[in-house]
Formats: structure tokens, sequence, C-alpha cells
């Protein structure tokens, strides 16, 4: 006989709305995490805009993730996202993804959109694990730096794919079609 009790285990991982209280753990992870880190003003800056949205993942009651994305007319864009360095690779920026992926729908929005920064390796292949691919790059995307981002792109199961992969060297190393 199984029990239909959910127990609550310390190291689970809980998923909640971002609140004032929570800034400092997020600033926190947002230096350990970023070369470039948003700054207090604009985390608030961002979420005093009615479509922008924060959420915090937390273990034992301890901030460990945050997720700041965008509600628009057709998708989500996720602005910023990090996990904690000593909490990464324990599932908690899927579980992140995941709980944002439950938000869309067919009826009103169909794919989540995000931009990463050309050297972020580590974050180009989590996404790209999680069913994101990369349709664009995008030329001197950041103000500090020159450097170039990929665009990349969720779409639910049964959305038409409308991108392909923006791989730079798949053009060089990859045959013609009329060639074969």
């Amino acid at each position: 006989m199984s029990s239909q009790l959910s127990i609550h285990r310390p190291d689970a991982v809980q998923i909640r709305w971002l609140i004032r209280r929570d800034m400092p753990a997020v600033l926190d992870i947002e230096a350990a995490s970023f070369e470039f880190a948003w700054t207090e003003e604009d985390f608030i800056c961002c979420l005093r805009q009615r479509n922008c949205i924060g959420m915090v993942a937390e273990i034992a009651g301890e901030v460990v993730g945050y997720m700041i994305y965008e509600l628009q007319k057709s998708r989500l864009r996720i602005l910023n996202f990090a996990v904690a360095p000593q909490s990464r690779r324990r599932g908690v920026g899927q579980q992140m993804v995941r709980r944002l992926v439950d938000k869309l729908s067919q009826q009103r929005r169909t794919e989540i959109v995000l931009e990463v920064r050309e050297t972020n390796l580590p974050a180009q292949l989590f996404f790209k694990g999680e069913g994101f691919r990369a349709f664009r790059v995008v030329r001197d995307r950041y103000d500090d730096t020159t450097e170039d981002a990929y665009a990349m792109h969720f779409a639910l199961s049964n959305t038409p794919a409308a991108y392909q992969p923006a791989n730079r060297i798949s053009t060089y190393l990859m045959p013609e079609a009329d060639a074969a």
C-alpha cells in the first residue's frame, strides 16, 4: 500500500516567488556566477515591471537559485538565471526550468526564449540538455563587452519548429545538400 502523502525532505528543492528579503542571497549567487553581475538596482528595476517575475529555489530554507523571466504575448523570456555554485548539478536549475515549461500552453504562451553568452558553454549545454536549441547569433549583444550571444528557444513539442540551430562550426563541417 503506497501513501499519497508528500513527505517534505530537508534536501528537497522548493520553488516559490522571489520576495524582497531574498535579495541578499540572490545578489550573492549573482556575484558568484557572473563576471558582469546585475546590481540590486538592476534586479529591482526589472522586477518593478508589470510583466517581469522572479522565482527562487530553496533547499532547507536557503535560497540556492533564482530566475527572472518576462511575460510576453506568446512566449516567456528568461532574463537572468543562476544557481549557487555549491548547489549546481543537483537538479535545482532543471526544476526551475521545468516549472517555467509547465507555464506554457498551446492557447497562450508556446515558447521560452533566452540569450546565452557565447563564452558560457556550461549554460549552453545545460539549456540544450533541457530541450532548448540555438537559433540565432546576436552580434555585440552586451554593453560590457563586444561578446556575441546565442539566442535559444524551447517550444512545446507540437509547436512547429521554426528555427534551426545557429552553429557556426556546422557551416564549415557539413557538406552542402546539392553536393550529395
